[in-house]
C-alpha cells in the first residue's frame, strides 16, 4: 500500500498537470478570440484533409478500442456507437467541413443603440473561452467537439472514455497537426493523457480557467458532474423521446416516422422510448405498429388498453413510462386526448425530444407551445433531433436547460456576449 506522502504526491503531480493543460487552454482561448472567420475555417477544412489522409492510422486506433470493447462490458448498441469504417471516418471529416462552413458567429452586432447624450452601445457576440468536454465511446464526437469549439472561437479540453482512447487520441494528433500547420495555437484543442478519474474532478474545480463544463452520456457521468463542477454546466440527463400519433395522423405516415424513431439507431439520445397512440385511432392502429415493431425485435410493454389490442406485449410500470432504454424496447399507451399525451409527456418526458403525427394544425400548435421539450417534431422523426439534420453543421451536445442554450448546440451556442460602448469623450455626471 502506498504511503500516504506518497498518495499526496501523487494527487499534487495529477493536480499540476490538470492545471497545466487549463493554463494553456486559457492562453490558446485568448489568442483565438479575435481570428478570423476565414482562418479558423481554412483550418477546419485543414482538419478534415489531414482525417482522410490519416484514415488507415485512425482505423487501426479503432480497431484496439473495439477489441477491448468485451472487457468494458460495452453492449450491442455501444459497441455500434464505438466502431469505425471508412465509410464513418468520411463521415467524421465531412462533418468538420461542415461546421467549418458555418458562418462564424463571433463578432456580431446583437443590437447597437446610440443614447441620447452620443454614447455608442453594441452588444456582440464572442467565445465563451475554454471549453471543458467530458464524453463517453464515441470518435466522432472528438471531432466534432473540436471543430465547433474551434469555430466558436474556443480552446476545449477533452476527456474522452477509456472505451474509445486509441481512436480520441489518433484523432486529435490529426486535428492538431492541422492546427499547427494553420498558424493557430495548437493548445485549441487538447486530450487529457492520464487515466486516472480524479482528472475529471480536477478540471471540474478550476473555475479560474474553464468557463464552462459540457458532459456527454451516460446519466451517472453527468450527475458526477454536475455536483462537483464549480462552473456552469451544459447538459442532457437522458432522452426519454416520444412519439405521439394523434386522431388526425395519416396512419402509414405514423406507421413509418415510429419504425424510424425508435429503430433506425436504437442507442442514441434521439431514438423514441414511448409511443402514445389516441384511443380513436389505437385499434386501427396498434396492431399493425405492433407488428412492425416485432420485426425488428422491439420489445413492448404496454398499459391496459395496448394489452388489450396487443395481446403479446408485456406490463409497463411508472418506471417504464420514465425510462431510456437505449436499445429494443418501447413503452406504449393509450391516451383519451391531446391534452392527456401532453401531460404524459410532461410528467414522463426528459425535455429533449417530442413528436406528434397529425393532420390537424390546430392539434401541432397545440402540442408545440404546450410539450415542455427542447425540441419538437411535427410530423417528423426524433432521429431529426441532431446539430448536422437541423443545419448546424455538428453539436457538442443537445441540451435540455433552459439556460443558456437548449436543444442541439452548434456553434452559436459555445458563444456569448459582451457590450462594447464607444463615447467620443463621454463623462457621467
Amino acid at each position: 500500500m502506498p504511503s500516504s506522502s506518497s498518495a499526496d504526491s501523487t494527487a499534487a503531480s495529477l493536480h499540476d498537470h490538470c492545471r497545466g493543460i487549463a493554463v494553456r487552454a486559457r492562453a490558446a482561448a485568448i489568442d483565438l478570440a479575435d481570428v478570423t472567420g476565414e482562418r479558423k475555417a481554412a483550418c477546419l477544412r485543414a482538419a478534415a484533409a489531414r482525417i482522410r489522409a490519416d484514415a488507415d492510422a485512425i482505423l487501426a486506433a479503432n480497431a484496439a478500442d473495439v477489441a477491448a470493447a468485451p472487457s468494458y462490458g460495452l453492449t450491442a448498441a455501444q459497441i455500434d456507437r464505438l466502431l469505425l469504417d471508412e465509410k464513418r471516418v468520411e463521415g467524421i471529416a465531412a462533418s468538420v467541413e461542415a461546421v467549418a462552413s458555418q458562418p462564424d458567429p463571433v463578432g456580431e452586432v446583437i443590437d447597437e443603440e446610440t443614447r441620447p447624450g452620443g454614447l455608442v452601445v453594441r452588444k456582440v457576440r464572442v467565445p465563451l473561452g475554454v471549453v471543458f468536454f467530458v464524453y463517453e465511446s464515441r470518435p466522432n464526437v472528438t471531432a466534432d467537439a473540436a471543430a465547433v469549439a474551434l469555430a466558436a472561437g474556443n480552446a476545449i479540453i477533452l476527456r474522452g472514455g477509456k472505451e474509445a482512447a486509441h481512436s480520441s487520441r489518433r484523432i486529435v494528433e490529426s486535428i492538431r497537426a492541422a492546427i499547427a500547420a494553420s498558424g493557430l495555437p495548437v493548445d485549441a484543442v487538447q486530450l487529457v493523457d492520464v487515466a486516472e478519474r480524479q482528472a475529471v474532478g480536477e478540471f471540474l474545480s478550476m473555475d479560474d480557467l474553464i468557463d464552462i463544463a459540457i458532459p456527454r452520456g451516460g446519466e451517472a457521468l453527468i450527475r458526477r458532474v454536475c455536483s462537483e463542477a464549480r462552473m456552469p454546466v451544459l447538459k442532457h440527463f437522458n432522452g426519454n423521446c416520444h412519439v405521439y400519433i394523434d386522431r388526425a395522423a395519416d396512419l402509414a405516415m405514423a406507421e413509418s416516422i415510429t419504425v424510424n424513431a425508435k429503430c433506425q439507431r436504437m442507442g442514441v439520445c434521439n431514438a423514441a422510448e414511448s409511443l402514445l397512440v389516441h384511443r380513436d385511432v389505437a385499434a386501427d392502429f396498434l396492431p399493425r405498429m405492433a407488428r412492425a415493431l416485432t420485426a425488428q425485435g422491439v420489445e413492448i410493454v404496454g398499459d391496459a388498453a395496448t394489452r388489450r389490442l396487443v395481446p403479446s406485449s408485456g406490463v409497463a410500470t411508472d418506471a417504464d413510462w420514465a425510462t431510456e432504454y437505449l436499445g429494443p424496447k418501447i413503452s406504449v399507451a393509450v391516451v383519451e386526448s391531446l391534452d392527456a399525451a401532453i401531460d404524459h409527456i410532461n410528467r414522463f418526458g426528459s425535455r429533449h425530444t417530442d413528436a406528434i403525427v397529425t393532420a390537424d394544425a390546430a392539434a401541432a400548435r397545440r402540442f408545440a407551445s404546450r410539450v415542455d421539450t427542447a425540441c419538437v417534431m411535427v410530423n417528423a422523426s426524433t432521429r431529426f433531433n441532431d446539430g448536422g439534420e437541423l443545419g448546424l453543421g455538428a453539436e457538442i451536445g443537445i441540451s435540455t436547460d433552459k439556460l443558456h442554450a437548449r436543444g442541439p448546440c452548434g456553434t452559436r451556442e459555445l458563444t456569448t456576449y459582451k457590450y462594447i460602448v464607444t463615447g467620443t469623450g463621454h463623462v457621467r455626471t
